[in-house]
C-alpha cells in the first residue's frame, strides 16, 4: 500500500511539473480580440442659448440589450472626436458604473427632449460604484473624461444625432 501511495505521489508531482510549464511563448495567443470603434453616427453638442455647436463627434451607438450592458467595456483608447451614445426605448431614471471599463469618461445623462439633464464627471476606470442620473433620461453619452469641461458642457445644451 506504501508503494502506491508514493508512485501516486511521484505521478502527481510528474503531472503538476507539465502543468506549470511556461506558456508565455510568442506563439501564445490571446483568447481575446482588442474591441475597435465602430462609426455608426455623428452626434453634434449644442449649445441651450444660441443652438451654437459646441462640438461634433463620431459615435457608436448602443441600442440592443448587449450593447448597453457592454458599452465601453474591454477597450483601451478612445480618440476625443468619438463618443458611445445609449439609446433607450424610455425615459426614466438611469444608473451607470465602470466595471471593466478602462478609459476614465464624462457620462452625460439626456432627455427624450434631447437636453441633458446631468453629469458623471470624471468616472473612474474599472469602479463599480453606481453613477445615478439626477433626473430621467433617455441617453447616455459617454465621453473622454475632462471633455464636458473643456467644451463648458451645461445642463440644457443640447444634442442631435444622425445614424448611417
Amino acid at each position: 500500500m506504501k508503494k502506491i501511495f508514493i508512485s501516486a505521489a511521484i505521478a502527481a508531482s510528474i503531472l503538476s511539473f507539465y502543468k506549470c510549464k511556461d506558456t508565455s511563448g510568442s506563439d501564445n495567443k490571446s483568447l481575446t480580440k482588442e474591441i475597435t470603434f465602430t462609426k455608426e453616427g455623428e452626434l453634434t453638442l449644442l449649445k441651450a442659448t444660441n443652438d451654437s455647436i459646441i462640438a461634433t463627434l463620431d459615435i457608436e451607438i448602443a441600442d440592443d440589450e448587449y450593447s448597453t450592458q457592454t458599452g465601453l467595456m474591454y477597450r483601451h483608447s478612445m480618440a476625443e472626436n468619438q463618443a458611445m451614445l445609449f439609446v433607450f426605448n424610455d425615459s426614466r431614471q438611469r444608473s451607470f458604473y465602470m466595471k471593466n471599463t478602462e478609459i476614465p469618461l464624462d457620462i452625460i445623462y439626456i432627455n427624450s427632449d434631447k437636453e441633458i439633464v446631468s453629469f458623471q464627471k470624471n468616472a473612474k476606470s474599472f469602479d463599480e460604484t453606481s453613477l445615478p442620473s439626477e433626473a430621467v433620461s433617455q441617453y447616455v453619452l459617454e465621453i473622454n473624461a475632462g471633455l464636458s469641461d473643456k467644451w463648458k458642457l451645461e445642463k440644457g445644451d443640447k444634442i442631435q444625432f444622425t445614424k448611417n
